[in-house]
């Protein structure tokens, strides 16, 4: 067993990350947005955290405004097209249509993912910017609620400067999700498009560090919008971590997405620790690379596992394995490197605060041969950076009110940093309503 890159044909890997969901064309959409019941009062609006008007969009797409229905997506959800891509829809509003109980409900991702990519394709500006007020509003981390902000407060003639500690905008869409599901061509096409509006500025490689470069950049500017996501893989604290071979799974992914599939290292047989959006795309990464076994470890069983049924069933029909009520103990290595992952059984008790039962040690162990373990067990929030700060939060989540407002004058904040890890949509809304907060705040928008 060992790590090799370059496991497969140059064909193979084309094909093994090509996007899984295809677009509709123009007939293919039409008949689809014809199926809509256009309800009144309609659970698919409530169901998504921006609150786009979905049967309006769609009632349009069936008379052929598809500018209008780009327009009403947009209007709403600034990363419309991503979301499209990468939404966990089968929870959110397509899991509310009427119609899944027939099984069948109205293919609302792939429906806007139409309008959405012909806006942008076409290069239309679907809104004007007010003339510049003189204010002057810094966004600190160029994801999706940093941009969200940014383009609402662009709009109302703000000046925003976006300060992105990467190469490329767009956070964890364009860094943290699998490249089956969006490419990164499509994110910077994205990013382009929602800048193209004007007043917003992005300056890459510019990560703020440390209390002076944030006081400065708080008296140079009128408000501030944090949205710094969160920190590194949580780790394991069990013997062995540090054996090569151990890797945590947003740098994984990260890699993938930043450099040639062919040029990222996989093993034979890979351990996946943990189970929600992040591990799937791991694991199912893992395989399409060439990794003849991806195991999936998780403590509790398939009734508690955190991530969707769709995610789960797409692992599967890769290949993947899942190892349930198993909790990892010991990384095993040999001359350095791992050769074995040593599990406790678990079984499950009384619920936890989670109100998921309870996980805990049988007593008995076992262990399976591996070459690669990746970490997939959520990320650390930013505690060191938020004390020295000075902002007020809650086990590392910053404590707001309704509109993103901190403890601190004229500093705002949302998305992973404020909820502790949540879908872009969500991050896509506290951007929205920070950027309120920030106009009230600044005298504008009631």
């Amino acid at each position: 067993m060992a790590l090799k890159n370059n496991r497969l044909d140059h064909k193979t890997y084309q094909e093994n990350f090509a996007e899984i969901n295809k677009p509709l064309n123009s007939v293919e959409a039409s008949m689809e947005a014809s199926r809509c019941l256009f309800c009144y009062d309609a659970p698919c609006i409530k169901a998504c955290p921006t609150g786009i008007d979905v049967p309006l969009f769609i009632k349009q797409i069936a008379s052929g405004n598809v500018r209008g229905s780009a327009k009403t997506i947009i209007s709403s959800n600034i990363f419309g097209g991503g979301c499209s891509r990468v939404c966990p829809v089968e929870v959110l509003c397509e899991n509310a249509c009427v119609l899944t109980q027939h099984n069948n409900p109205i293919h609302i991702a792939l429906l806007q993912r139409y309008s959405t990519d012909v806006a942008m394709s076409r290069s239309w500006k679907l809104f004007s910017r007010k003339s510049s007020n003189g204010k002057k509003v810094a966004v600190i981390g160029g994801g999706p609620a940093g941009l969200s902000c940014a383009h609402k407060l662009a709009l109302e003639g703000i000046d925003v400067t976006v300060f992105e500690k990467e190469k490329a905008a767009g956070g964890l869409m364009t860094y943290g999700v699998a490249a089956y599901k969006t490419t990164p061509e499509f994110c910077h096409q994205e990013i382009d498009w929602i800048t193209s509006v004007g007043g917003i500025e992005i300056k890459y490689d510019s990560a703020i560090q440390g209390l002076e470069a944030f006081r400065n950049i708080r008296e140079k500017h009128d408000a501030v919008f944090l949205g710094a996501g969160l920190g590194a893989t949580r780790k394991l604290s069990i013997p062995g971590e540090e054996l090569e071979g151990v890797f945590d799974a947003i740098s994984f992914i990260y890699d993938i997405r930043t450099k040639n599939h062919s040029e990222i290292q996989v093993g034979d047989k890979v351990g996946i620790i943990g189970l929600g959006m992040t591990a799937i795309d791991a694991a199912t990464q893992s395989k399409r690379l060439g990794a003849e076994e991806v195991s999936i470890v998780y403590r509790r069983s398939s009734n508690e596992k955190p991530c969707t049924e769709k995610e789960y069933e797409l692992a599967k029909s890769d290949g993947v394995l899942f190892i349930w009520l198993a909790s990892p103990k010991e990384i095993v290595g040999e001359d350095g490197r791992v050769v074995k992952l040593m599990c406790n059984k678990m079984k499950l008790s009384e619920p936890d605060a989670s109100g998921r039962l309870k996980p805990v040690k049988t007593g008995e162990t076992f262990a399976f041969d591996v070459d690669m373990v990746i970490k997939a067990t959520g990320q650390e929030p930013l505690v060191k950076l938020l004390d020295e700060f000075e902002i007020s939060h809650s086990y590392g989540r910053i404590i707001v009110n309704q509109f993103g407002e901190t403890n601190l004058e004229g500093v705002f904040a949302g998305g992973d940093c404020v909820n502790g890890g949540k879908e872009v949509v969500d991050a896509v809304e506290a951007g929205k309503l920070a950027a309120i907060g920030i106009l009230r705040y600044l005298g504008g928008e009631k």
